[in-house]
């Protein structure tokens, strides 16, 4: 069963998750473990994930594993039809997925994958976890446990929780170390960047780029950005990453000061109408808008195009809005730019993110086998899972690292040794 644009693409999806195959070491490692254990035997899981080649890779590690996986997408624009062709074409996977579908499409490609009744929910912004909860919540007693993959997903599943709707246990993958440290931060930081330039061909060094939000992601875009010359200006509203912003050498504002400034402007903060009317009035003739959050929603469009005079197409991922007797570019329709306009994350730091998702899962199921009842919360992932991760990663760089020595132990761990 399957929903995609063309099983004809198969083959060039194939070779793309091949490629992307050599350069996920860690999860090699784990799939091949998996495939002599079947830790996953009998159990189903619906996955709602950016289609692209490293999550096909996830989807044929768990199934390596012994589970039965379908998937759909969790964003209209980032779907790799290729990817999604080979899947079923080559390893039998389901996938409800065709790249710019529209809304009514990407909800029921959702629906198909909760008709499944999965055991586990893998989710990338919590889509497929409040749907089975609004729509399907006879289907929750079936459910193991789930994992997230991005903050704005954890945002929203810690809000379901303090309400008392969450019906079963979720694992915060997004707030792993071997996550959020590494594919936040440098992984967003030069995906957003090649999808812009892609995007727009603009030239970083000299512009004035303004980042809106100093999380992981937005410090990975910063850092970016700043490396390639531009001059960039942070807006927050914390005030303790406001500081961080400014002592690691960024020029710290409300976005009210930076409109007029900037040439490029990018959101990353996971919530609604960061860029709002005020802030485009304000902005000069020409400045690019683009969002690397998780939802179209940090743009404020719904206004523009009430105030818009007229707006066309001129480039693959760009829309001119003639708006406020001046020129103000969107791009990627206000979705993940790193996304929608290029393919994501690189394969290297994904391996350890899909690492953990892997190894969360086989943590529920074993739990689950052992008669374990998970309390419902959303966990962090467990510290010895992290750990391993990153032992891995090490391993597969042929880094090695010290070793405390029995000294060592014994003096960090005493209280009565010191000076």
């Amino acid at each position: 069963m399957h929903d995609i644009k063309d099983l004809g693409l198969a083959k060039e999806g194939l070779e793309r998750i091949k490629w992307s195959e050599k350069n996920m070491p860690v999860l090699r490692m784990i799939r091949a473990r998996f495939k002599d254990e079947k830790t996953l035997e009998n159990i189903r899981i619906g996955a709602c994930l950016h289609v692209t080649t490293e999550t096909a890779n996830l989807m044929r590690t768990l199934q390596a594993g012994g589970a039965d996986v379908r998937l759909c997408a969790s964003n209209p624009l980032s779907t790799q039809d290729d990817v999604a062709a080979s899947l079923v074409k080559d390893f039998d996977i389901d996938v409800y997925s065709i790249n710019g579908e529209d809304n009514k499409t990407y909800y029921a490609h959702i629906d198909s994958v909760l008709e499944f009744n999965p055991n586990i929910t893998i989710d990338d912004g919590c889509d497929l976890v409040s749907t089975l909860h609004s729509k399907y919540p006879e289907k929750c007693k079936d459910v193991i446990g789930g994992g997230e993959e991005t903050t704005t997903g954890v945002i929203r599943l810690h809000s379901m929780f303090k309400d008392g709707a969450l019906k079963y246990p979720i694992i915060a993958v997004n707030d792993a170390k071997t996550k959020h440290f590494f594919d936040n931060r440098y992984g967003t930081g030069q995906s957003t960047v090649d999808g812009i330039i892609r995007a727009t061909d603009i030239l970083f060094a000299g512009s004035t780029v303004v980042v809106a939000g100093y999380g992981w992601c937005g410090r990975g875009f910063a850092m970016r950005a700043k490396g390639m010359g531009a001059n960039v200006i942070i807006t927050e509203v914390d005030h303790l990453k406001a500081i961080e912003a400014v002592l690691d050498g960024f020029r710290v504002m409300k976005m009210i000061d930076a409109a007029p400034l900037g040439d490029l402007f990018v959101t990353l903060t996971g919530d609604i109408n960061v860029i709002d009317i005020p802030h485009i009035e304000k902005m000069k003739n020409g400045a690019i808008v683009c969002n690397s959050g998780h939802f179209d929603v940090e743009i404020n469009l719904k206004e523009m195009n009430k105030f818009c005079e007229n707006k066309k197409k001129v480039r693959k991922f760009v829309k001119e809005y003639e708006i406020f007797g001046k020129s103000i570019y969107i791009l990627a329709e206000g979705r993940l730019i790193n996304l929608a306009a290029a393919n994501g994350h690189p394969p290297l730091v994904m391996d350890m993110s899909f690492a953990n998702h892997a190894l969360v899962i086989e943590y529920f199921v074993k739990k689950f086998k052992n008669g374990e009842k998970l309390p419902v919360n959303v966990s962090p992932v467990p510290e010895e899972i992290d750990n391993h991760i990153a032992k891995l990663k090490l391993e597969s760089m042929n880094i090695e690292i010290d070793k405390l020595t029995e000294e060592q132990e014994k003096y960090l761990s005493s209280w009565t040794l010191g000076t």
